[in-house]
């Protein structure tokens, strides 16, 4: 039996206690605590439950290579072609570039990520098994959902199918898919190929929607339609989903309540570039909300660094959030919002749950994600493997 004793910690920015951990799970929260083990002083931290990274590219990094000048066009099918040419000529290797994405994650105090992988007739499973690979070894810090997910397209690319479809019975945990009009420009074909990946392996969805305004309206309604007939409720992610930040809402309001007959969940960025989703109104629809940091520092764009604090700030932003509950919200979308989507399991701060636990020194939840402090102490499963802002561990 291991055990692990945090005083004075305020979980969410409530009152001091002490969190008594106990085989990687919290076995007791409260006043006084003691074990037989030294214990771990807090300070009056704010005690987090571990982020949750909703959508990353553990893939596609060039995190720890030096600075490479952007070379993409404007297009999406620029970024698409451009970084399926490069990774080989900057040898963009998964497994290493993924190991350096988990320590950088928690380092910020993510717990949990799940990542689409490319699956292509280029890399074929190059990708896929680079980030397996990595999830191998990095169990013991990091929880990592794997999606199969076809950047370049499926059906425009003759032999994509058969990959999905190896990689799925091969250790993917999650069916992707990507823009069913505007890249494989056959949007029953795509969608139909994807929904049976998922009966036949019985795996969740995600797809990528960055389709905007009437075409991701299109392409979303074919995705809802699926959902139900198929009775996938509660196993459909959409990425993105651009087309719910339109200007006709009453158009957007009436998806929104298509989505959450079907609980249909969300995964957003919250890009300055695009127009997103409006987590206020999910929030009141009943739909599961997450975040991610997309891609970070590759060949689409030079931004990004896997905290995930910082994206709750830019979801406030995005969504001009400013009161505290307001703000509180945006982190939740972070962490809990995660876990539902990812559907982990034993996630909070409760006794019972596992010890995914972050430190930060701030007053309130709201100021911990305005000033996005240093992350005191990370602990997955009641193990420290993040201090100080520096990870404890490499699995490079």
């Amino acid at each position: 039996m291991t055990e692990l004793l945090l005083k004075n910690v305020r979980p969410l920015g409530g009152a001091k206690v002490d969190i008594l951990i106990r085989d990687g799970r919290i076995a007791c929260i409260g006043g006084d605590l003691a074990c037989g083990d030294p214990a771990e002083d807090g300070a009056g931290a704010i005690a987090l439950p571990g982020l949750v990274e909703a959508h990353a590219h553990l893939d596609k990094s060039l995190w720890g290579m030096g600075w490479h000048a952007h070379q993409a066009g404007p297009t999406l099918e620029d970024k698409i072609s451009t970084e399926r040419r490069l990774r080989r000529e900057l040898n963009i290797d998964p497994a290493r570039q993924s190991a350096r994405q988990v320590a950088l994650a928690a380092a910020n105090g993510t717990t949990a990520i799940r990542s689409h992988v490319d699956i292509d007739t280029d890399q074929k499973l190059w990708c896929f098994e680079g980030v397996l690979a990595t999830r191998e070894r990095s169990r013991d810090v990091m929880d990592i959902e794997i999606v199969a997910f076809p950047q370049s397209g499926m059906m425009i690319r003759p032999g994509t199918l058969e990959l999905m479809d190896e990689a799925l019975a091969n250790g993917a945990d999650v069916v992707g898919g990507l823009d069913p009009c505007g890249i494989d420009r056959d949007p029953k074909g795509q969608l139909d190929a994807v929904f049976h990946l998922a009966e036949k392996h019985g795996k969740p969805i995600d797809i990528h929607l960055h389709e905007a305004d009437e075409l991701g309206a299109f392409s979303l309604e074919l995705i809802i339609e699926r959902t139900r007939a198929l009775a996938m409720r509660g196993k459909v992610t959409v990425s993105h989903a651009f087309c719910l930040g339109m200007t006709d809402r009453a158009r957007a309001h009436a998806l929104v309540e298509k989505l959450a007959r079907e609980d249909i969940a969300v995964a957003t960025t919250a890009p300055a570039s695009r127009p997103v989703p409006a987590a206020a109104e999910l929030r009141n629809a009943g739909i599961r909300l997450c975040a991610g940091s997309d891609g970070i520092r590759d060949t689409w764009g030079p931004y990004g660094n896997l905290d995930m604090l910082e994206r709750a700030l830019f979801i406030g932003l995005r969504n001009n959030f400013r009161r505290d509950d307001e703000v509180e919200y945006a982190l939740h979308i972070c962490t809990q919002g995660g876990a539902d989507v990812m559907a982990l399991k034993d996630y909070g701060l409760r006794e019972g749950a596992f010890a995914d636990i972050v430190l930060v020194d701030a007053e309130t939840v709201a100021e911990a994600v305005a000033a996005r402090p240093r992350r005191k102490l990370v602990l997955k499963r009641g193990k420290p493997v993040a201090r100080d802002g520096q990870a404890l561990f490499t699995v490079e």
